[in-house]
């Protein structure tokens, strides 16, 4: 049985892939702020479709970004709200 690469790494892991790319930031490590990063509004909705897309879950609203701008923060609560062990 192979493992989905979405559920072989964890939420921080890919979330923390995602704000590098997206933003441009290869050293981004997991407590970067999204903001201090250079993140927009533009950024926030790369972000979330990119996690979406990964997931397959089209349900995650644009607005946790702003409220959890780190990869740590915004893990959490993906994985608490959106069953992501």
């Amino acid at each position: 049985m192979t493992e989905n690469t979405a559920t072989a790494v964890s939420t921080l892991d890919l979330l923390v892939d995602i704000f590098r790319d997206v933003l441009g930031c290869p050293g981004l490590t997991a407590d970067t702020d999204f903001y201090e990063a250079g993140g927009d509004s533009l950024a926030a909705f790369q972000v979330i479709g990119r996690l979406q897309e990964t997931l397959g879950c089209d349900d995650i609203p644009v607005s946790l970004v702003f409220a959890y701008p780190t990869p740590r923060d915004l893990a959490e609560v993906v994985d608490a709200d959106f069953g992501r062990d």
